[in-house]
């Protein structure tokens, strides 16, 4: 496997992205990268990663910061439980572990948060211990080179792939040659359109070579996507109040801030929510409900304006609703209402 991985690090040394995580073999940097950029592409998770070095230039600031800062900060990348596992491992690294990051793929992989995947990233970028990172790059480039048609999503395609990354793996230099794969996945083999022809590894790959590039990686279909209607009332009056929830209990945006939400297994009517409000004016904002894709689930929301003369119960005002962390569907409503 030599020759791949020359060919990987020698494209990589002039090819690689200037990314302020690069370069350094700082944990607490390279860790918050890669937290960050888990579902996410890179040009929409470096803001993130710049306001959190920007606000928690230390592993030990972010561990002091309030849960609901840390998730205002957050809002907009979704996947709200990696924000909370950052946060709950930083405090667990500043309390028990005196704010020093344990340094083994070992230990690395008990911390809550950080899976196989991240431990490896840590241990080889950090302290260069041979661990392989598998990442959807690393699977897309591994499959078409050696022609592995096991789907990636299946248990079986994770032990596969994760042994033929180590054996590719160049051992003694794994924090360059882990770095150098990810990268080339992400601008050389691309899913759509990969650049084959000016690619270093073209004289390797199977799938070049057999025309089936466009057809490797293989994943096994989607799961039924679940579909719920979730219906927001947002409670204004004339003494500028309104009401926000936290929401609680296991499902997704625990933890943020939400208008009183009625959820329905059908879309809702005009008269459904006049009925269970009598003193109040109703009016949809949205005609069309806002559809907020999610990986095994679609909502459909729609903002419902309940208007009342009376004072609202555990209100809030107006002014402060845009110091709560909130879902990007909410913030995107908050957003063009209170413009």
């Amino acid at each position: 496997m030599k020759p791949i991985s020359d060919k990987l690090e020698n494209w990589y040394a002039t090819a690689q992205r200037e990314l302020p995580w690069r370069g350094t073999t700082d944990p607490y940097k390279v860790w918050l990268s890669e937290i960050i950029l888990q579902q996410t592409r890179v040009v929409q998770g470096l803001p993130y990663y710049q306001r959190f070095i920007s606000n928690y230039p230390t592993i030990t600031d972010l561990a002091k910061a309030p849960e609901e800062e840390v998730l205002k900060l957050w809002q907009g990348l979704g996947y709200y439980s990696r924000a909370k596992n950052l946060h709950h491992t930083a405090q667990y690294i500043a309390i028990e572990l005196g704010g020093i990051f344990p340094k083994t793929y070992k230990e690395l992989v008990k911390l809550k948060g950080i899976g196989d995947y991240t431990a490896s990233a840590i241990a080889s970028f950090c302290y260069n211990e041979p661990c392989p990172v598998v990442d959807g790059n690393v699977y897309r480039v591994l499959s078409r080179v050696f022609g592995i048609a096991t789907p990636i999503n299946s248990t079986q395609g994770a032990k596969e792939f994760k042994a033929l990354a180590h054996e590719c793996l160049d051992k003694a230099n794994a924090g360059v040659y882990n770095q150098a794969i990810m990268e080339f996945g992400a601008l050389q083999c691309t899913p759509q359109s990969p650049d084959c022809a000016n690619c270093v590894l073209r004289d390797h790959c199977w799938a070049f070579h057999h025309n089936k590039v466009n057809e490797l990686p293989v994943k096994l279909k989607k799961i039924t996507i679940k579909k719920r209607y979730f219906n927001y009332l947002v409670w204004l009056n004339p003494y500028g109040q309104t009401l926000l929830q936290k929401r609680e209990g296991k499902d997704i945006w625990h933890g943020l801030y939400e208008f009183p939400l009625l959820e329905t297994h059908t879309p809702a009517t005009a008269d459904t929510i006049a009925a269970a409000h009598p003193t109040a004016t109703v009016s949809l904002y949205n005609e069309t409900p806002v559809i907020h894709k999610l990986t095994h689930q679609h909502i459909y929301t729609s903002f419902w304006i309940i208007t009342t003369p009376e004072p609202l119960d555990n209100s809030i005002p107006i002014t402060d609703i845009h110091r709560y962390p909130v879902s990007a569907l909410t913030a995107n409503f908050i957003t063009k209402f209170w413009k």
